[in-house]
């Protein structure tokens, strides 16, 4: 060791035999002025008086009178007896700036004592700076007590700071205690490197390692879940014969606290066999993690064992245990748990038995719970009991047995259930409380018992019973369910006759009857009433309105209301706008759509993909194609990413304006920005190619769809059916008819048509008959008021003129497969039936 730690070493040492022979506390405990000389005594009596005078006068011509007479032991005494932290750094503050008087490091701690428990941050850090500042010298011990004022409310760099500063400046040289408090406050965190340092710079300085210094290691170990350091730091304390019940819980806990269950329960196990002896504090806390982490097992096996070392559990342990047995559905064990009690002396609450009640669903657990009550238990108890089983009947849908269970309560009926009979019968008469109806209510309601909840609800004041926000409420809610506004309005006015304040959520509920009225007048009201009592309507039922009002051709009204609302201060979502566009694009308003869309986005809501879609929609199907694209890019201006539905709409807009290049510049488009195109997408495209005369590139469009994985659907075979015949590629067509027909897809009359016509053009009267027959036989010949059917009537009437394939046609109209009326009205009658000409003369 080199000589200058030599002389650090030997003058730590003499500081501690110093500060030893002293006995001078760190900070002075007694909370009164017997310690203080008979001659100051008066002096530090007047200024607890000046201070604690209301109001206080700073400029109190008695202060300067005892300024002079300032001593640290008067200082520290007064702050002692002191209540507020406030008061106390008042008269520190001033004591500071009197000439001749300086603080020492019991003043500081006193001062610093005070802020702590009062966890004042701030002004303990300032404090901490002050003393430093000012130079105040420092013994060991003080040095760690104000150290460990600083660790209380977790400012573990603070001490560091000022732990090195105080060493620097040379205002106290640390000793062991000085180093175990500030190791102390660092076990507080996970700063290993930081423990580490100051473990070291102690051997260097020669300080021993006792058990406190290794107490605190092994806390920031564990706190770091560094666990098998942990325990190599345990072992040598078992080792120096330094573990205790505190020590075992420092290291137990963390196992615990990180799931580590089995592990902690064979440390318990360890720690038995070196006979280390857990403390009741310690069991506890495992028992509780044991149960948070759902290990029923080992939280009962440390059960048994805190029993059996003597130690009574409370109630809040069995609490616990008994709700994690009812959770985990082992209720036979959570009752022979609650049974158990007696054996210890501990008499089971009645929270406890409702807590029970709450899981049991059979009628006879119910029973002989009841049974285990005390005789003895007072009226509220009684109540409470009563409500548990009032509970036990709703939960299990018996809120029939709980309706009369609440009559016989309030004396109207008998009680069937023995056990509750038992307790009513007590000689002691007792009422239900607003608990017991509230459960009986609430419960009614879900089955649909409005008009005996009701009916209860009324009862409620004849008996004294206090009403509630929450069943008011209830019922309101029920009310407008029902859509019995009327009614609702009565029951809202009676809560503020009664003195209620209507919440947000009972307004809202007359709000969203009004709204699925579709009574827009009625609901803007409401919402100016809401809005003088600082209450929100809610956007679901602004946009259930709208979209009513727009569904039944009411967009203007959806408007005018969405307008309404802003003025009043509520700014819709783009959920109720998109549904007000949407009104306004099926009426073809595509304008006015568009000046509530750049109104809505200058108020600052932001619209949606939907939004977007929905106007892009609205512009294509207008044949605004260049404007909807217009959109497509200002939606990746503002961030958002476009969804297939929005390239889709753009693919079908450019199509069927005859723009197809466009349409597939699109396309390309999705593939940049990694968009998957779907059926959608390549049938819209199929179908624009084929209408543009590009049957090969609908072809090869067709087949990069199947090499992508994109399955063809009915409509995208029919799209290139029509489309081929279109085109005069009927060969071609008719080979995708035969797949379609393989894959049992019905194609619809059109597609029919579009061959029939393409047959009959390439004079193929044989096949185009053909088709004709199989679409009879199954039924498909359309109507006279289906827009294919003259396409079909003129094949008919071409097909009886040739000689190959009237006698067919004859015969399909001589079944009542085709309508007479076809041929009939054709000239041709007389070819088909020679005996037409007789009969009509």
């Amino acid at each position: 060791m080199s000589q200058s730690a030599c002389l650090r070493v030997l003058l730590a040492k003499i500081s501690i035999v110093i500060d030893h022979r002293s006995r001078r506390p760190a900070s002075i405990k007694a909370h009164s002025f017997s310690s203080l000389p008979s001659d100051t005594t008066h002096i530090a009596r007047s200024l607890l008086a000046i201070f604690t005078r209301r109001p206080f006068t700073p400029d109190d011509p008695q202060l300067a009178d005892l300024a002079p007479s300032l001593s640290t032991r008067v200082v520290e005494s007064v702050l002692h007896e002191l209540k507020s932290w406030k008061i106390a750094l008042k008269f520190f503050t001033w004591a500071s700036n009197q000439n001749g008087y300086a603080h020492n490091c019991y003043t500081y701690n006193a001062m610093a004592c005070m802020l702590s428990r009062a966890r004042q941050n701030a002004a303990l850090r300032a404090l901490a700076v002050q003393a430093v500042d000012t130079r105040c010298k420092m013994t060991p011990g003080a040095l760690g007590y104000f150290i460990r004022c600083l660790g209380s409310v977790g400012m573990v760099e603070e001490a560091n700071v000022m732990f090195d500063k105080v060493k620097q400046l040379g205002l106290c040289v640390p000793n062991s205690y000085s180093y175990n408090c500030l190791l102390e406050v660092i076990a507080k965190s996970d700063a290993i490197e930081l423990a580490e340092m100051r473990l070291k710079e102690m051997r260097d300085l020669g300080w021993d390692l006792d058990k406190y210094t290794l107490t605190s290691v092994l806390q920031i170990y564990c706190n770091s879940l560094k666990l098998d350091v942990a325990l190599k730091i345990f072992d040598e304390m078992y080792g120096r014969g330094w573990v205790d019940p505190h020590v075992c819980s420092v290291l137990l806990l963390p196992f615990s606290k990180c799931g580590e269950v089995d592990q902690a329960f064979e440390l318990v196990e360890s720690m038995e066999g070196r006979n280390l002896r857990l403390n009741e504090k310690t069991f506890c806390v495992l028992i509780h993690g044991f149960v948070r982490a759902s290990r029923l097992d080992r939280a009962l096996q440390l059960f048994d064992k805190l029993r059996k070392s003597g130690i009574s559990p409370d109630i809040a342990l069995y609490d616990v245990l008994i709700e994690g047995l009812c959770k985990n559905n082992d209720l036979e064990d959570a009752f022979k748990l609650y049974l158990d009690m007696s054996e210890y002396g501990i008499v089971p609450d009645v929270n406890l038995l409702n807590k029970l009640t709450s899981y049991f669903s059979e009628e006879g657990e119910l029973t002989q719970l009841l049974k285990e009550i005390p005789k003895d238990v007072d009226t509220a108890a009684k109540t409470l009991v009563c409500n548990s089983v009032l509970s036990f009947y709703v939960k299990n849908g018996e809120v029939v047995k709980a309706y009369h269970l609440l009559r016989g309560m309030m004396g109207h009926c008998s009680v069937d259930d023995l056990n509750v009979n038992q307790l009513l019968k007590t000689g002691e008469r007792f009422y239900p409380d607003t608990t017991s109806f509230t459960i009986v209510i609430n419960g009614l309601l879900k089955d649909g018992q409005t008009e005996t909840s009701l009916s209860l609800f009324n009862e409620m004041v004849r008996i004294g019973c206090r009403r509630t926000v929450l069943l008011y409420n209830n019922l309101i809610s029920n009310l407008c369910d029902l859509n019995r506004l009327e009614e609702a309005n009565e029951l809202l006015q009676e809560m503020k006759d009664a003195g209620f304040e209507p919440t947000e959520f009972t307004c809202n509920c007359i709000y969203g009857c009004l709204c699925r009225r579709e009574d827009v007048l009625g609901a803007l009201n409401c919402v100016k009433e809401m809005r003088l009592h600082g209450q929100e309507p809610w956007i679901k039922h602004s946009t259930q309105l709208i979209k009513q009002l727009c569904d039944h051709g009411r967009v203007l009204e959806g408007c005018e209301f969405l307008k309404n609302m802003v003025t009043e201060g509520f700014l819709p979502d783009i959920v109720a706008y998109s549904a007000a566009l949407n009104g306004l694009i099926k009426i073809r308003a595509v304008d006015q759509a568009l000046e509530l869309f750049r109104g809505l986005c200058a108020r600052g809501c932001q619209p949606d993909v939907v939004a977007y879609n929905i106007l892009i929609n609205g512009l294509c199907k207008a044949k605004r194609v260049p404007e909807a694209h217009d959109m497509l890019n200002e939606m990746v201006r503002n961030g958002l990413v476009p969804s297939v539905v929005t390239y889709n709409l753009l693919i079908d807009g450019w199509c069927k304006t005859n723009t197809v290049d466009q349409a597939m510049l699109c396309l390309s488009r999705m593939y940049e920005v990694e968009t998957k195109p779907n059926v959608i997408s390549y049938t819209s495209l199929i179908d624009g190619l084929c209408n543009a005369r590009k049957p090969d590139d609908a072809l090869t469009l067709w087949n990069d769809m199947l090499s992508k994985g994109c399955a063809p659907n009915r409509i995208t075979y029919m799209a290139l059916i029509h489309g081929l015949c279109k085109c005069d590629r009927l060969n071609e067509a008719l080979e995708y008819l035969r797949q379609i027909q393989e894959k049992e897809m019905k194609p619809d009359t059109f597609v029919y048509a579009s061959l029939l016509r393409a047959l009959l053009s390439d004079q193929n009267l044989s096949a185009a008959l053909e088709m004709l027959k199989d679409l009879v036989k199954e039924g498909k010949f359309p109507c006279s008021q289906d827009r294919n059917y003259p396409i079909f009537k003129n094949a008919i009437i071409q097909m009886s003129q040739d000689a190959v394939t009237s006698s067919t046609i004859r015969d399909l109209v001589e079944a009542g497969s085709i309508p007479p009326s076809i041929v009939l009205n054709s000239g041709t009658e007389t070819e088909l039936n020679p005996g037409a000409s007789e009969s009509l003369s």
